[in-house]
């Protein structure tokens, strides 16, 4: 049996791309139009073969078992044939029914991408153009996609005569059947490319660094995916192009925290501007707001500003921004200082204060309780 790892240069744990790549460099430099000669032609047919096992998952598998995917050709039930075989002949396959599957396209349509963009949160909230850069495939602009050298065509595929595919009798417990397989010469497609593109070796498409202006929606989120139709990675014989998809990550702001389509701020206010009551300037994603704290403000008192929040991505509108009030306590006195606070104290009665304990009652489980007192 033959070492197709060996034919084909590459180890025994190499990848479907490494076998790829070693399957082109040995092509380029084997093809009976670029190495005439019967030991050229002879290698040519070797790698062809290792090629078309290697490749594929299936017929790689069960070489690697020790199993010969081409010994079936030459009789015995059980060696290159597999059950799909018998259900193709009797039961309207290909080969069977002589209608031939026929060359496969050498044009497909090529995979999509999933890129990652980070933005800040304004972005985010209003929307707006973000510059993309991406690596992808394009179409070659040396063949245009034709896989050839400008000036030359393919030629038919001598050894499964333009067809895609060639052939095989293999007896079985059921008699003489009759299968057809890709064909390993020209896999599949039913022609030869003779003088491959220099710049794509064949594949009518290169790889290339390109930027895009993404338009980004008000409202999106971290995890939120933009699907561009058509600018992923162009495909085989420069065929149709797939779908990008940009997932969207935000960064975290400074002051601001998103909790779905609203936004919440920390604001820390004096001892004494909660106390006696203020107005403070407070930076919002739509500029400076002029906020009011009412006489007596207690710490963690939130005061809600209306339509100041996240737009809603689907329906429209926005959500609040939420402002949660920080009573800040002075740590540091000077003499002055604290002779004012004693004496604020003696006028209110506080020089030795009493903790107040809030009734239960009054709070969650209070009211759960009265809940269930007017059952």
């Amino acid at each position: 049996m033959n070492d197709y790892y060996a034919d084909l240069g590459v180890a025994r744990d190499a990848s479907a791309e490494d076998i790829k790549r070693a399957y082109r460099k040995a092509a380029r430099r084997l093809h009976p139009d670029v190495n005439p000669g019967p030991e050229a032609e002879e290698q040519f047919k070797r790698v062809s073969q290792a090629y078309d096992v290697l490749s594929d998952a299936e017929k790689r598998r069960s070489y690697d078992m020790g199993a010969d995917p081409y010994a079936g050709a030459h009789g015995g039930f059980g060696q290159g044939f597999s059950f799909s075989d018998i259900m193709d002949a009797f039961f309207g396959g290909a080969a069977a029914t002589g209608g031939g599957r026929g060359p496969r396209p050498r044009v497909a349509r090529g995979q999509d991408a999933l890129v990652h963009l980070d933005i800040d949160l304004a972005t985010a909230v209003f929307g707006g153009e973000q510059e993309l850069t991406i690596d992808t495939a394009v179409a070659c602009s040396s063949c245009h996609g034709s896989g050839g050298q400008p000036g030359t065509q393919p030629r038919t595929c001598d050894a499964c005569q333009g067809r895609g595919e060639i052939q095989q009798v293999q007896r079985s417990f059921l008699g003489q059947v009759m299968t057809s397989r890709p064909c390993p010469t020209c896999q599949g497609f039913g022609q030869l490319i003779s003088h491959p593109c220099f710049e794509c070796s064949g594949e009518g498409r290169v790889g290339m660094r390109r930027t895009l202006t993404l338009k980004v929606p008000a409202g999106v989120d971290t995890g939120t995916r933009i699907q561009l139709s058509g600018e992923g990675e162009i495909g085989f014989g420069a065929g149709p192009a797939g779908d990008l998809y940009v997932e969207i990550g935000v960064r975290s702001h400074p002051t601001l925290r998103r909790r779905g389509d609203d936004l919440h701020l920390n604001l820390e206010v004096p001892m004494t501007a909660a106390a006696l009551g203020a107005t403070v300037a407070v930076d919002t994603l739509d500029g400076p707001r002029e906020i009011g704290i009412r006489r007596g403000t207690p710490s963690g008192e939130t005061i809600t500003l209306r339509g100041l929040g996240v737009t809603r991505l689907r329906t429209g509108g926005r959500g609040d921004l939420v402002i949660h009030v920080l009573v800040a306590t002075p740590t540091r006195l000077d003499e002055e200082q604290e002779e004012l606070l004693r004496q604020l104290a003696r006028l209110r009665g506080e020089e030795r204060p009493q903790g107040r304990v809030s009734a239960a009652e009054s709070g969650l489980f209070g009211k759960l309780r009265d809940a269930f007192k007017g059952r």
